[in-house]
């Protein structure tokens, strides 16, 4: 039993917010080289959150289900904390907070008046671990950190969690530029957002640009132009890089921009109307049209905005429809007074809850690693909602509102956002069945015992055999899972360069002995399935119930020969897809064991299915490509060398100009350049001339 005694700090969890949010990173990941990030500990995030964790290894053995649970009981105090709930497998089946730990887990032990889902849950834990905090508030925090990391499978979970893009008006230069920015706010500047797609964030920078003039290159290019560029040209920028505009000029701009993102934009378009006239009555009218021109793009601005609001400044909007056990949040973001973008989530919960349970989980997790507003309007009212107010104030350090409103212009904002709730929902459920249609036409296709859950695809890329990579896309009956992708750097040196079967092999090699490595022999029937044969953060099998190959007869020759070895040939079905004569689309020539190649009719729902598949496939694979042949390109000998970091390479490189200038240098000098001490200048030397040693 792991329980916490020590007093925790006078903030809770995130105290401070990453202002920017957090990346995550879905198709970058190489199976063996990047393999996914390390889960944090629950006491890594307890430490992070300022909670002190104490373990003392107790466990109750041989217990299971209520068994287990009632001789936890016996241990635990009348205080606020987090509880885990653990299977066989030390896998996380639940996670949960309590105003009182005694009490809440003595619910569970008496096993009864429980949902199906919670008695499969009890059913399951076979031990439990426990921190107390000073709070319940404190527990909240703690509670939604952990489900966000750990992603129990009995709770409910976000599912997508990127950052939101803002828009940055850099303020360490001169001449400020306008920016897209995702991450943590480490740039000095002032940040407008945030918005719910890079669409938007685009499309209002594009605006802004005609509206305001402002500069969006960067530093370097800004110091190194001599005269202006083509955004100069089509009025897209005023052009303080070559003095086309003064510095106190530009600095109006900058205002001007700032002050409309800010709220004040009839205040902006007042001032811009106003100088529009006198430039008319002074009769300088080319002045007057670029004021004309600056107000028209304003106007654009605001009128993509859709829902403006009269009297709510800055709040998110939260509505989620349930029904046909799929839940739809719609989250419109409102800032400055004007709607900055809405996203739907369609995150993973038993249909057994209550919409404003959904609800509830749902927003503690969304605010956990972002800023938060002052006001958060929600369509669902959900028990804690009082205490999540007063926890993301404490986390934000000024006051929050969560309200339900039921009458004037905030019911109306939150009535317009429930019916996109509603229509959003609608459309993925016809996605999601038109997307069980193909999958029960695609085992009907190849004869397959049950439509696929899991299906992966695998394709190489490379130039003359240079930068070989090996993608890996999935898909299942919610479509594609971007998360599920895997690149394979091919290593290999018995490869001869532009092998595509050995690629195969190793591709195929390295990802099935991973897979039995960590998920057993094989796949598992539905039938048979639970929920410890899905992968948290997919809710599909880790074993894939079909494979596609982009190749003919000599790339399944490869695939099914390593089958073969690990002795899987019976239990994965494998299909090869080759373009046909002449490589056209449409005649596309499949491979199955056992059977002779064929052919499906050109109009066929299954083939258009598979064609999609493969060019997904082949679109990350080139991408991954792609990618690596960039960073290769952009190598520099100096980042080899331990002990050279980014401040002595700077500095080297403004001695000699270039790398190959460094590799040629002597130690005397090496020596001269700040910060190259003689045993770093050695090192260096040494580095380039390792034959002369």
């Amino acid at each position: 039993m792991t329980r916490q005694h020590a007093p925790s700090p006078q903030k809770p969890a995130h105290a401070k917010p990453d202002d920017g949010g957090v990346i995550y990173a879905e198709t970058d990941a190489d199976e063996d080289d990047a393999q996914e990030a390390d889960i944090p500990s629950p006491a890594d995030v307890a430490n992070v959150a300022g909670i002190e964790w104490n373990e003392s290894p107790v466990r109750e053995d041989g217990l299971k289900g209520a068994a287990v649970i009632q001789a936890f009981v016996r241990h635990l105090p009348n205080q606020p904390g987090v509880y885990r709930m653990m299977n066989e497998a030390g896998d996380v089946l639940y996670v949960g907070k309590a105003r009182s730990l005694k009490k809440r887990v003595t619910n569970y032990a008496q096993g009864r008046g429980h949902s199906n889902r919670i008695t499969r849950m009890i059913a399951q834990t076979v031990n439990m671990e426990f921190v107390t905090t000073r709070t319940e508030t404190e527990a909240l925090l703690l509670e939604a950190n952990l489900i966000k990391r750990l992603k129990p499978r009995f709770n409910v979970l976000m599912r997508d969690d990127k950052s939101f893009p803002y828009i940055l008006i850099t303020g360490d230069h001169a001449a400020p530029a306008i920016f897209k920015h995702r991450g943590a706010r480490a740039r000095k500047g002032s940040y407008f957002g945030p918005f719910a797609s890079a669409g938007a964030v685009g499309r209002t920078i594009n605006a802004l640009q005609r509206a305001f003039l402002l500069r969006t290159c960067t530093d370097s290019v800004y110091d190194s132009r001599t005269r202006p560029c083509l955004l100069y040209q089509i009025k897209r920028c005023s052009g303080p890089c070559t003095g086309e505009i003064d510095a106190e000029g530009y600095g109006r701009l900058v205002g001007e921009a700032k002050d409309f993102l800010s709220g004040r934009s009839q205040a902006v378009k007042a001032q811009l109307a106003g100088a529009m006239q006198a430039a008319s009555e002074d009769l300088d009218f080319e002045r007057a049209a670029v004021y004309r021109d600056r107000l028209a793009a304003l106007s654009h601005v605001q009128s993509h905005q859709g829902i403006n609001p009269r009297t709510v400044e800055e709040a998110d909007v939260f509505a989620i429809h349930h029904d046909a056990g799929m839940a739809c949040i719609q989250v419109f973001f409102f800032r400055t007074g004007q709607n900055w973008g809405n996203r739907a989530y369609f995150p993973k919960a038993d249909p057994s809850l209550a919409p404003g349970e959904i609800l509830g989980a749902f927003i503690s997790q969304f605010y956990d690693d972002k800023p938060t507003p002052r006001m958060i309007l929600v369509s669902d009212d959900f028990e804690d909602r009082e205490l999540l107010q007063e926890a993301l104030g404490v986390r934000m350090d000024r006051k929050v509102s969560i309200s339900v409103p039921q009458r004037g212009e905030k019911r109306e904002l939150v009535d317009q956002v429930l019916s996109n709730a509603r229509e959003a929902h609608g459309r993925n459920l016809a996605e999601t069945a038109s997307q069980a249609r193909l999958l029960q036409g695609l085992a009907e296709t190849f004869n397959l015992p049950f439509p696929p859950r899991r299906i992966e695809v695998y394709d190489n890329s490379h130039i003359m055999g240079t930068n070989a990579v090996g993608g890996m896309i999935v898909a299942g009956p919610e479509g594609f899972a971007k998360s599920q992708y895997r690149k394979f750097n091919i290593k290999s040196t018995d490869i001869t360069p532009g092998d595509d079967f050995g690629m195969m092999r190793e591709v195929m090699t390295r990802r099935f002995s991973r897979l039995i490595k960590e998920h057993g022999e094989g796949p598992v029937r539905p039938d048979e399935a639970d929920d410890t044969d899905a992968t948290p953060s997919a809710g599909m099998p880790a074993w894939p119930d079909l494979v596609l190959i982009d190749g003919g007869k000599g790339q399944m020759s490869a695939v099914r020969a390593i089958l073969d070895e690990l002795g899987i040939a019976d239990k994965v079905t494998a299909i090869g897809v080759a373009k046909g004569m002449h490589r056209e689309a449409g005649r596309e020539r499949f491979f199955v064991d056992g059977k002779p190649d064929f052919t499906l009719p050109p109009r066929d729902p299954v083939l258009y299915f598979v064609q999609r598949l493969r060019d997904e496939a082949h679109r990350f694979a080139i991408g991954s490509h792609r990618a690596r042949r960039k960073k290769e390109m952009v190598a520099n000998p100096l980042d080899e060398i331990a002990g050279i970091g980014p401040a002595r390479k700077r500095a080297l490189l403004h001695h000699f100009g270039t790398a190959k200038a460094v590799s040629r240098a002597g130690v005397d000098d090496l020596i001269k350049v700040e910060g190259i001490s003689e045993a770093v200048a050695e090192l260096i030397y040494n580095h380039f001339h390792e034959e002369n040693r």
